[in-house]
Parts: structure tokens; sequence; C-alpha cells
């Protein structure tokens, strides 16, 4: 959709999986990627982006310094910003999670789902993707109950909805050896407290 769109410089912030898949989409369509990487992201990852060809920078910080630094620059730059609801591609592809859940269950979804939830795409896709099944008629109105399961020491959401918080505060001094879920303020947190809660 970027190349269609005209865009020719694509920038996210990553610290997992979303860097690599943007290199290598962006390699493929001939697009320039900058990938902006707290500087503790796992080796792997880094490698992976520089060997697909992306312009990775490493910021001393956490997910949410990188994506402040595209915001800073991404006019200057020219940069399409693909960080996580800056676009709406992202949550139609994290859609499929859902169609596919549905599809292999025989469109009888699953009771609960537990989601590994940083910034949050999948859970929001998911339950997108259950509105637009019931709509088509394909699944009755039940719905799974959805967990958004963090680690103890970055987990705002889980703290936002203990607390019946509509929104979730920054998780201060967030850590975790899972790089891709040190999420400490998700851009789509009060969504994502909304599904939960709409599921429970």
């Amino acid at each position: 959709m970027a190349k269609y769109l005209g865009a020719t410089k694509l920038a996210i912030p990553s610290a997992g999986n979303a860097g690599g898949a943007l290199a290598a989409y962006a390699a493929r369509a001939r697009l320039e990627a900058h990938i902006f990487m707290p500087r503790d992201t796992p080796r792997a990852n880094v490698t992976e982006c520089c060997e697909l060809g992306a312009h990775v920078t490493l910021i001393d910080g956490l997910i949410t310094d990188c994506g402040a630094e595209i915001a800073r620059r991404k006019t200057e730059e020219g940069w399409f910003d693909m960080s996580t609801l800056k676009e709406p591609y992202r949550i139609e592809g994290k859609k499929t999670l859902g169609y596919e859940l549905a599809g292999q269950c025989q469109w009888q979804l699953p009771d609960v789902i537990l989601y590994p939830t940083g910034g949050g795409t999948g859970l929001i896709g998911m339950w997108k993707a259950f509105d637009e099944m019931e709509k088509l008629g394909w699944i009755g109105n039940k719905r799974p109950r959805m967990f958004a399961v963090q680690a103890t020491g970055c987990a705002p959401i889980v703290r936002a909805f203990e607390a019946g918080e509509k929104t979730a505060a920054e998780f201060p001094n967030a850590r975790t050896i899972a790089s891709g879920l040190r999420v400490p303020k998700a851009i789509g947190d009060f969504l994502m407290l909304n599904i939960l809660r709409q599921s429970n």
C-alpha cells in the first residue's frame, strides 16, 4: 500500500519483528526503510534489518523514544510513518489472525484468547475481524474472552485494566527480556482496554 500511495521512504520504531518485516517488504518493493530501535534490542533483530538493507538507527531509550524520533523527523525526511496505529494497514493485516483462527475452528471461536501484548495491533485486529465476520453472518455474537498478557516489568494495559482505567499511564522503568513487548505506553491503549472489557 505504501508504494501504491506513492511513499518512497518508510520509517518504523521496533524492538522486535515489525522492523524485520518492514525491512523485508521494503526491500522487495525497492523502498527505503528506516528502522529506529532501542539500543538494547536483541542483536538478531538489528542484524536482520541491516542485512535486508534497512537504515537502522539505535536510540538510547525505549520504543516510545524511537517513535518520538520518527515523529520529530518524518516531515523533514519525507518518511511515511509506519508506527503502530499511525496508518490503517497493520490492523487490516492483523485481522487475518481472527479470520484464520475462526476458519481453523470451523467458525466456532474459542472461549479464551491469551495474547502477548505490546502495541496491541493483534488484539485490536482480531476483535475487528470478529465484528466483520458477525456482520457477514459467518459467526454468531459470542466472543472469546480476551486477555492481554504482559511481563510484570512492563504491564501498562494489565495495570490499567485492573485499576478500571479507560487509558493506560506510561509504565515507569519498563523492562522485560521480551523486547517486542516492552511498550511502556501504547497508542491504542483505550482500544485494547475497551476490547478486554467488552469480552469479559
